[in-house]
């Protein structure tokens, strides 16, 4: 339990000097842009594909793919019911898509990665990367084409809409190197040592970037416009309880082994994905949603892993 509120409070620290250095003058909005660009389009792709290819062999990775349905579909359901509860509690529609990510996608790699290793061991690391693929996918086609539309300029643009254009969007730098990384794995190709310490070295720079870029953000947002408005509730209500609970009531139906669904319902409850509000400064979405998103289900998530922590381990 130690070993993981560790993981969770490096996390935050980065996040913390971020805020400071943009306090200090060290930051602005232009570093935030330029770190968010390195994310998006270096770092992050890099860690994708060292992710693919140093975690799993190929017949592991073949192994433990039957088990991807109960991720799959538990996704797919919570994302069900975060488009009903938009319009029940009739989320703004600047807002919505951003709203329908945050309640769907979880934090699987930054947090969920080694949250799970502490509780767990290194034995759910391939049970807790086959729910980050799910995850990753939904994320980088679904999530991000929802986020784009909260940007009314472009929202109505519906006349000009090209599918060319349209697969530009979906194939993001992300998701190609996700791609790239399975269709290196299957394919069993070598994997040369400069190739690995170059992707690595630059796919480190993911989570100390990405957290500096949401201190920017919130801090010149400004943490006394921090809003817990019905709608960050909506996404809390979403990560820390219907999430788990679909993957906990689709196991009656779709049957895993009992540690995989532990791995599986601890990933699902974890905070909300911390590239949110990169992606909604890049595509003109609500950030300043998207920020208080982020750091309400951070904070939070010292009460929630208690509760996991009780439940999963006992």
């Amino acid at each position: 339990m130690i070993t993981s509120y560790l993981n969770i409070l490096v996390i935050f620290a980065m996040m913390f000097v971020g805020y400071v250095l943009t306090w200090r003058k060290w930051f602005d909005n232009m570093a935030g842009d330029m770190f968010a660009k390195v994310v998006l389009n270096i770092s992050l792709p890099l860690n994708m594909f060292l992710n693919m290819t140093q975690k799993f062999s190929k017949e592991e990775f073949l192994a433990l793919f039957q088990g991807v349905l109960l991720p799959f579909v538990s996704i797919l359901v919570t994302f069900t019911i975060s488009i009903l509860y938009a319009r029940i509690t009739k989320v703004p529609v600047d807002r919505r898509g951003t709203f329908q990510t945050m309640f769907t996608a979880s934090n699987t790699i930054f947090m969920g990665l080694p949250v799970n290793t502490a509780v767990f061991g290194e034995r759910a690391i391939p049970y807790a990367l086959l729910y980050y693929i799910c995850n990753t996918t939904f994320f980088f086609t679904v999530g991000i084409f929802m986020m784009a539309r909260d940007n009314q300029e472009l929202a109505d643009v519906h006349l000009t809409f090209s599918w060319s254009k349209f697969f530009r969007k979906l194939l993001s730098p992300a998701l190609l190197g996700f791609m790239v990384g399975i269709a290196w794995l299957l394919l069993e190709l070598p994997l040369p040592k400069p190739l690995v310490d170059f992707s690595s070295s630059l796919g480190n720079l993911t989570t100390p970037l990405s957290m500096f870029v949401i201190g920017i953000i919130i801090y010149n947002t400004g943490l006394k416009n921090l809003k817990m408005d019905k709608d960050v509730f909506g996404v809390l209500l979403g990560r820390y309880v219907i999430s788990p609970l679909i993957v906990y009531g689709l196991s009656f139906v779709i049957h895993v082994p009992e540690f995989m669904l532990k791995v599986f319902i601890l990933q699902s409850a974890m905070p909300v994905q911390n590239s949110v509000p990169i992606l909604a400064r890049n595509y003109g979405a609500d950030e300043e949603f998207a920020t208080s998103g982020l750091t309400y289900s951070i904070l939070s998530y010292f009460l929630v892993i208690l509760v996991l922590l009780k439940l999963l381990v006992g």
